[in-house]
C-alpha cells in the first residue's frame, strides 16, 4: 500500500457558491471527480464527497492540495497544502493543452484569463471586487427572467436579436432586463443579450489591450453548463470553433491542476473527513479585517461610539465569542414573541369579505418585481389583497391580479368599482392600458398609507424590491424625502440574491437571522462588492444563520448611512414607520431597532402599502370631485 503507485492524488477547489474534487491516479488519469453547490456549507459538503470517494478506492492513500476562493481558511484549519487558483488553472492548461495562448475562466464569483507567451512568465489577471461577467450575475439575470440557471442556455439558444445590457454590475443590468422585458422583447433575446454581455465584460474587464490570441482555453461552471456562453464568447472574440478549446470537464481545471500538484502527507479518505470536518467546527469567530471604505464609512458615522449602534463586548451572552460584536437580535424565543406583541406590530384597518351590492376603491402598485392590488371600502378599511411577482411581465401579472379578483366576487356585477388609482415603476403603463382613473407618486402614496395607521408618523422607510425612500414629516406634512439611486444594496433583491445563492428562500434565512448567535458584521457595501465579503465570512467559519443576520444590519446600515447620510437617530423622530416587502422580515425591522434605539413601527402587511396608499387616494378624490 505505501508503492507510490497505490496513491490517488486529490485537488479540491472550494468555490464561493460551489465544491470541486478531481482525483488522479498514478498516471495521471482522472479516477473519480464531483461537482456541487455547498450552500455555504463547504466543509459539510466536502466531507460527504471525501466519504463517497472513500467507498470507491477503498483503502487507497491520498495526496491533497486545496485551492479556490473559500479554500484557503479551510486548507490552513485542515492542515492541507493550498495553492491559488489561477495557478493551479495553469498548472491544468499547460499539461493538457501545451499549445493554448489564451486561458479564460468563468466562476461563480470571479473571472480569471492568463496570457502565455513561450519563455516568459504566464500574465495572470482576475477580476477585483465585481461580479459582473461572472456565475452569480447570470444567476440573478436568470431569476430575473423567472427561470432556473440551467434553463437560460435552452432560452439563447432561441434568440434572434441580441440587445445592450449593462454588465459592470449585477445592480444596474436588472434595470436593462427589466426594461427589455416590460417592452415585450422575448426572454430568449433578453437570455442571449445577457450572456453576450457576460463575454464583453469579461474580455474588456480583464484582456485590457491585449490580445486575446488562439487557442483559447475555457474552463468554468458557466462554460461548462451554458454551451450559449461559450458561443457568444466566440463570436465577442471574432474566432473560429477550431480556435477554442474546452475541455471535457471545465468546471473542474483548478481542481484538476492541484490534483497535478498534489504532494507530501498522504493520508486515507477517512483521515481527510476527519480533518475536513474539525476544520468546520474549530473556524475562528474573529472580527473579520476591515475593508478600508469600511473602515472610513464607520468613521464617519455619527453612530459609532454610540450604544445603540447594536454592538456589544466581543463576547456574547452565551459565553462564546462574537465574530464581530454585533448584538444578536433576539436573545430568545422568548423576547421575540414579546416584541411581536407590542403596540408596534399594528394591524391595517380592515374588514373581511366583499359585499354584493358595494361600492369599493382599487390601489394598485405595479413595482420593479412584484405587483400588489388592495381594495378598500367607504371606510378606508381594506376588503380584499393580492400580491405576486411580476416574472419580467407588469402587464399580464395585473391582468392576471384583476381576473383573481374577479373570481373572488361571486356576483361580479353587483360590485362597483368607483375609482382606481396606480402607482409605482408600471403606473404608467397600466393606466393607459386600462384606463385606471388616477396616478399617485410612490412616495405619496405611502405617506398615505403611513398616515393611515399612525398619523402622527415622523419616518416612513420603505424599501422595495429595488428601491428605497425615505419619507420625513413633521404636522403631518412631508417635510424631505430622499431616494437611493442606482444601486440596490440596501432593498429586498439584495437579500433574496443572497439567500437564494446560499439555498434558502427569504423566509427562512430571515427567520434564521432572528435567532442568530454571532451576527456577521458584512459592513456596508453593494451588492456586488458584498460576494467577496460573504467569502471572507464562509472562510472564518461564520454560520449561515450568522451571515443572514448581517445580511439585515447592513440593509439598513445601508440606508442610514450610504443613502440618508443621518447625522443623528434625532431627525428621525419618535413615530417610524416601515413599508415594504423586505420588512416583512422580522430581521430587518429589529436591526433597524438595534442600530437606532427607537421603537419602530410595522404593519401585518408592509408589502402592501403602495397599493394600500393608491386605494386610499383614489377614495378621497372621488368623494372630493362629488
Amino acid at each position: 500500500m505505501n508503492n507510490t503507485t497505490d496513491i490517488l492524488r486529490v485537488g479540491i477547489d472550494i468555490g464561493s457558491t460551489t465544491l470541486k474534487i478531481c482525483v488522479l491516479d498514478g498516471e495521471g488519469r482522472v479516477v473519480h471527480h464531483a461537482y456541487r453547490r455547498h450552500n455555504a456549507n463547504p466543509a459539510a459538503v466536502a466531507a460527504d464527497e471525501v466519504e463517497a470517494l472513500g467507498s470507491k478506492t477503498g483503502g487507497r492513500r491520498l495526496q491533497v492540495m486545496v485551492t479556490g476562493s473559500v479554500g484557503m481558511g479551510y486548507a490552513e484549519r485542515a492542515g492541507l497544502p493550498f495553492e491559488q487558483e489561477v495557478i493551479a488553472a495553469s498548472e491544468a492548461v499547460k499539461h493538457l493543452h501545451p499549445g493554448v495562448r489564451t486561458f479564460i475562466d468563468i466562476g461563480g464569483e470571479d473571472s480569471k484569463m492568463i496570457f502565455f507567451e513561450e519563455g516568459r512568465v504566464p500574465d495572470m489577471r482576475m477580476n477585483g471586487n465585481c461580479a459582473g461577467g461572472t456565475g452569480s450575475f447570470i444567476d440573478q439575470a436568470a431569476t430575473l427572467l423567472g427561470v432556473e440557471t440551467s434553463a437560460v442556455d435552452a432560452l439563447a439558444a432561441g434568440a434572434q436579436t441580441l440587445y445592450p445590457i449593462a454588465s459592470r454590475c449585477g445592480v444596474f443590468s436588472k434595470t436593462d432586463i427589466q426594461n427589455l422585458l416590460a417592452r415585450g422583447v422575448s426572454k430568449e433575446d433578453v437570455a442571449a443579450s445577457m450572456l453576450r454581455a457576460v463575454a464583453m465584460q469579461v474580455v474588456s474587464a480583464l484582456a485590457r489591450g491585449v490580445e486575446v490570441k488562439p487557442r483559447v482555453f475555457l474552463c468554468g461552471g458557466p462554460f461548462a453548463f451554458l454551451p450559449q456562453l461559450r458561443r457568444q464568447m466566440r463570436e465577442v472574440l471574432e474566432l473560429e470553433e477550431k480556435d477554442m478549446v474546452v475541455p471535457e470537464h471545465p468546471e473542474l481545471v483548478p481542481a484538476m491542476g492541484c490534483a497535478l500538484k498534489a504532494c507530501g502527507e498522504a493520508m486515507t479518505a477517512e483521515e481527510l473527513k476527519s480533518r475536513l470536518t474539525h476544520s468546520s467546527t474549530t473556524a475562528t469567530r474573529r472580527s473579520p479585517s476591515p475593508n478600508l471604505g469600511e473602515e472610513q464609512d464607520r468613521e464617519a458615522s455619527p453612530f459609532n461610539s454610540s450604544p445603540k449602534l447594536g454592538e456589544v463586548d466581543a463576547r456574547s451572552a452565551d459565553g462564546g465569542v462574537c465574530s464581530t460584536g454585533l448584538q444578536p437580535l433576539f436573545e430568545s424565543k422568548d423576547e421575540y414573541d414579546i416584541w411581536l406583541s407590542k403596540d408596534s406590530c399594528m394591524e391595517v384597518p380592515r374588514t373581511e369579505g366583499i359585499i354584493a351590492g358595494s361600492e369599493y376603491w382599487l390601489g394598485v402598485d405595479s413595482g420593479s418585481t412584484t405587483t400588489k392590488l388592495v381594495l378598500v371600502d367607504s371606510e378606508g378599511r381594506m376588503v380584499y389583497r393580492d400580491y405576486q411577482f411580476n416574472r419580467g411581465d407588469s402587464y399580464q401579472t395585473f391582468v392576471t391580479a384583476l381576473q383573481k379578483l374577479r373570481d373572488s366576487v361571486g356576483d361580479a356585477a353587483s360590485v362597483r368599482i368607483v375609482a382606481s388609482a396606480a402607482t409605482g415603476y408600471g403606473e404608467s403603463l397600466l393606466r393607459t392600458a386600462f384606463g385606471l382613473d388616477y396616478g399617485i407618486v410612490e412616495t405619496m402614496a405611502h405617506f398615505a398609507a403611513a398616515r393611515a395607521v399612525d398619523p402622527d408618523v415622523s419616518f416612513v422607510l420603505d424599501i422595495g424590491g429595488q428601491d428605497m425612500k425615505a419619507i420625513f414629516a413633521q404636522h403631518g406634512a412631508i417635510r424631505r424625502i430622499e431616494i437611493n439611486e442606482a444601486c440596490s444594496s440596501g432593498c429586498g433583491s439584495f437579500i433574496m440574491t443572497f439567500a437564494n445563492q446560499l439555498g434558502y428562500d427569504v423566509a427562512d434565512f430571515a427567520r434564521m437571522a432572528c435567532f442568530a448567535r454571532h451576527p456577521y458584521d458584512l459592513g456596508t457595501r453593494c451588492t456586488v462588492f458584498m460576494n467577496s465579503k460573504v467569502k471572507q465570512a464562509m472562510r472564518e467559519g461564520a454560520g449561515v444563520d450568522d451571515i443572514a443576520a448581517g445580511f439585515s444590519y447592513s440593509v439598513v446600515k445601508n440606508c442610514l448611512f450610504k443613502v440618508l447620510k443621518l447625522r443623528s437617530t434625532a431627525e428621525l423622530g419618535d413615530h417610524i414607520v416601515v413599508q415594504g416587502g423586505t420588512f416583512k422580515n422580522h430581521s430587518v425591522v429589529r436591526a433597524l431597532e438595534r442600530l437606532t434605539g427607537a421603537e419602530v413601527r410595522f404593519t401585518d402587511c408592509p408589502e402592501l402599502s403602495g397599493a394600500y396608499g393608491a386605494a386610499l387616494y383614489a377614495l378621497g378624490k372621488s368623494k372630493n370631485e362629488k
